[in-house]
């Protein structure tokens, strides 16, 4: 059962050999009952099935960055964009005035681009790996590539935190249980994530439960 809004994409690839190794059959499945955005996507590509509901939510995987200079986090995708779009005008200018272009430029650092890129790269190499050896095995890796394309960039989705629900990751190839909401399953799925995520969220180290009481006992200052 996946709810997150994300991490790291190197985690995620871990967890999913984890899964995998661990499982005894070498696949898994993934339960969202919520979200599983970002990397929590990408854990969920390494599954054989996802179980989700109309509420449920994947999310894009490309990466995000916090520069130091803003408050705001920015597509990575987004800037090596804006820096070859920018770098292309400058090239093609007629005029021969390349000082606004040049002034611009100066505001990037080539050596991010270029890390920027490979961190695009990796997002979109894990994504693939996992599927191409999953969910998807036996399709070639530029059909799954234009598969999920939603997945690895913004031009689609507009915004890295907007949904994805099941019916749009179902045209992407993904294999998707559809759980009704008024149905039994989702109601234990939702139980149990609620009561994980209410035990979870507090720093307990036991929880008792009958059917009418439920105690807990905090874990020690140390």
């Amino acid at each position: 059962m996946v709810n997150s809004p994300g991490g790291d994409g190197l985690a995620a690839e871990r967890m999913v050999n984890v899964c995998r190794s661990y499982s005894g059959t070498g696949e898994y499945w993934a339960i969202i009952p919520e979200r599983a955005k970002s990397a929590a996507t990408m854990l969920c590509f390494g599954a054989s099935k996802l179980f989700m509901s109309s509420v449920s939510e994947l999310g894009p995987v490309d990466p995000q960055i916090l520069l130091p200079d803003s408050n705001m986090r920015f597509s990575v995708y987004n800037i090596v964009k804006s820096y070859e779009e920018l770098f292309d005008r400058a090239v093609n200018d007629t005029t021969g005035n390349l000082q606004p272009y040049l002034q611009q430029l100066d505001r990037y650092d080539e050596r991010e681009i270029e890390e920027f890129r490979q961190a695009l790269s990796l997002s979109m190499d894990v994504s693939i790996k996992i599927l191409e050896s999953g969910m998807m095995t036996g399709i070639e890796r530029d059909d799954i590539t234009e598969k999920i394309n939603m997945f690895l960039t913004p031009e689609t989705v507009k915004t890295h935190g907007r949904p994805i629900y099941k019916d749009e990751a179902e045209k992407c190839g993904l294999n998707i249980e559809t759980m009704a909401l008024d149905s039994p399953l989702c109601g234990l799925v939702h139980e149990l994530h609620m009561r994980t995520a209410n035990f979870t969220s507090t720093k307990v180290s036991k929880c008792i439960e009958s059917k009418e009481h439920s105690f807990i006992a905090s874990a020690p200052n140390l």
